[in-house]
């Protein structure tokens, strides 16, 4: 079975359960400060999982985009990605652990309607309970009826602390316990094993984990639980790319259907032979493609930042296995070739663009660095103070310091050093993340909610002083202030920036309502209401009108809310500051008072 089967047979599966499927949201989210990128199925429905009624009902499905960087470094084993697909399905308020269960089992085995897989190979975790919530027994006695009716022996449920059975997306937001199904890749394990012989086998990667079904029946709030949500949700999450491997028999992900074309790919341009080197290429190159497909340009700071960071590294394996000029290119046209049927908007022109213009800034950059490396020769030795100095003031990733020092028979000392700065960087880098987002739209406040809705009469004001061309590529709301960033190709004028304020502060003035209408996406369409950069809609959405006293539309977008239902409870409307964000994009910050 191959992956576009798999994925086909996942959303037929729960289509046939009652579940409607809804396509994947951008990899940036939307209206949603608390995380660069979408890192689970769940956030773009976290609206929904709080008691906000879907349009599309209460039970849906679909394969999601996925960005996670935080075990960059595990990158080039056989599991771990940058870029992945997370297959889900959600009950908001309707069937909850017992259903969530049979079906996940039933999916997985099943010859006839599933992916066929051994149930003797199955091994399960469930949570063992903690200060937050009960020992989850319910999930445990639900596993064991069905492991001792379809006749699987042996140990195979365990009890784990909330480290690995407790899900959340960040400090706020739906959470709540879950219970993880792994997969023995070896085959030798279908007698069952101890907790400790399970655990063992996970280090080992025998065993790897092929889905989690996440039971959302708490809130958290800047980090701590509150208590129970209004209605018990189920998020599930299947990763796309471990199934395959698991389906086709396969020890690694990049062994798949997914990764072979662009391995080869890479191997058929290079002249050196480098297992590890070849999949962070392969996986670093693939999840930059879907960054800049969804919006996201190289820079210092955030989004940006990872995106470039990610493209350098992949540039420093590519010479590592001496690959051929031109290399990045045919790299990027096998992995557009790879997802068409799935992913159109990946179109090659501005992406090859992007990726080789940053090619050539860290060439540039690597020329500074190696020209700092030059200066510790005297010394005779290398330290890890002297290596976090060359990459994070110059650029030079650590392995390539090493690498010089070898060259030049120089000893590298006091790694830890290396380590130690590298911990202060994150932590100064989280803290800055935290305080930048600081009273994210994820906890609904009541300023953050009105700086949402000022946001949107903001986008309308642009429109009318620039003209309609402008369109949002991005979006930051905290409690202190909003942020949008929108494509424009110059400096907007003092008189420019006056006469956006002052649209603004007249709208809120005039005290006009916000309304909330679900109608078909073509229907939206046909209207003209914004849509945000790069996400796909379902057929049924929801648009917020602000009206005018004779009922025409001031402004009208595609979005899940929270608004108010009135202007004028907004207060004054302020321009901070007017800025560049990278070419052909504009960044305003602004406040009410």
């Amino acid at each position: 079975m191959n992956s576009e089967k798999i994925r086909k047979t996942f959303l037929s599966f729960f289509e046939d359960k009652d579940h409607k499927v809804i396509p994947s949201a951008s990899l940036v989210p939307e209206n949603d400060p608390s995380v660069l990128f979408t890192t689970a199925g769940m956030q773009p429905l976290a609206p929904y999982l709080l008691g906000e009624t879907h349009p599309l009902g209460k039970r849906l499905v679909n394969v999601q985009k996925c960005i996670r960087t935080g075990d960059i470094d595990a990158i080039g084993d056989n599991t771990h990605l940058t870029f992945f697909e997370m297959m889900g399905n959600w009950s908001l308020g309707d069937y909850f652990k017992n259903e969530a269960i049979g079906w996940s089992f039933e999916l997985l085995t099943s010859k006839e309607r599933g992916f066929g897989l051994d149930p003797r190979r199955l091994y399960v975790t469930v949570f063992e309970g903690d200060e937050n919530a009960p020992k989850d027994d319910e999930s445990f006695n639900i596993w064991k009826e069905i492991f001792d009716k379809n006749g699987v022996a042996g140990e195979r449920i365990y009890f784990m602390g909330a480290k690995s059975n407790w899900w959340s997306a960040g400090g706020n937001g739906p959470c709540g316990p879950d219970t993880e199904m792994f997969y023995d890749l070896t085959g030798s394990l279908t007698s069952g094993m101890t907790k400790e012989e399970y655990l063992k086998a996970d280090e080992e990667q025998r065993v790897v984990e092929i889905w989690n079904n996440v039971f959302m029946e708490y809130e958290k709030k800047n980090g701590k639980v509150i208590g129970r949500l209004p209605q018990k949700n189920v998020d599930t999450g299947s990763g796309l790319e471990r199934v395959t491997s698991v389906i086709q028999g396969k020890n690694s992900v990049f062994e798949t259907d997914l990764f072979l074309p662009i391995i080869q790919k890479i191997q058929s341009i290079s002249k050196t032979k480098d297992m590890r080197a070849e999949r962070i290429i392969a996986d670093h190159l693939r999840t930059a493609v879907f960054m800049i497909a969804d919006g996201v340009n190289p820079s210092n700071t955030d989004r940006g930042y990872v995106l470039r960071r990610l493209i350098r590294r992949a540039v420093r394996y590519t010479d590592l296995v001496n690959m051929e000029d031109g290399g990045l290119k045919l790299i990027i046209e096998t992995i557009q070739s790879t997802y068409k049927n799935t992913y159109p908007e990946i179109t090659l022109g501005s992406i090859i663009s992007v990726i080789t213009e940053e090619e050539q800034k860290f060439r540039k950059t690597l020329q500074e660095g190696l020209k700092q490396f030059e200066k510790f020769i005297p010394q005779g030795y290398i330290t890890g103070a002297n290596a976090s100095m060359l990459a994070f003031t110059f650029g030079l990733p650590k392995e390539l310091t090493i690498e010089l020092a070898q060259e030049k028979g120089l000893e590298f000392r006091d790694e830890g050093e290396f380590e130690e700065e590298l911990k202060k960087h994150r932590e100064l880098s989280r803290a800055g993340s935290e305080q930048k987002f600081k009273g994210g739209l994820a906890n609904t406040s009541e300023q953050t909610i009105k700086l949402h809705t000022a946001h949107h009469l903001l986008l309308s004001a642009l429109q009318k002083v620039l003209g309609k061309e402008v369109k949002q590529k991005g979006s930051n709301i905290t409690e202190e202030r909003l942020r949008i960033d929108f494509s424009f190709s110059r400096k907007l004028t003092p008189d420019e920036l006056n006469a956006v304020e002052n649209i603004v502060n007249e709208h809120i003035k005039s005290d006009l309502p916000v309304i909330r209408r679900e109608m078909h996406r073509i229907e939206a369409e046909t209207l003209g209401a914004e849509m945000e950069f790069g996400t796909k809609y379902p057929e049924i959405v929801s648009i917020y009108f602000i009206e005018d006293k004779d009922g025409n539309a001031v402004s009208k977008e595609f979005c899940g809310g929270p608004h108010v239902k009135n202007t004028g409870v907004l207060g004054k409307f302020k321009i901070q500051k007017e800025e560049s964000v990278s070419a052909g994009i504009r960044r305003i910050k602004a406040t009410l008072t």
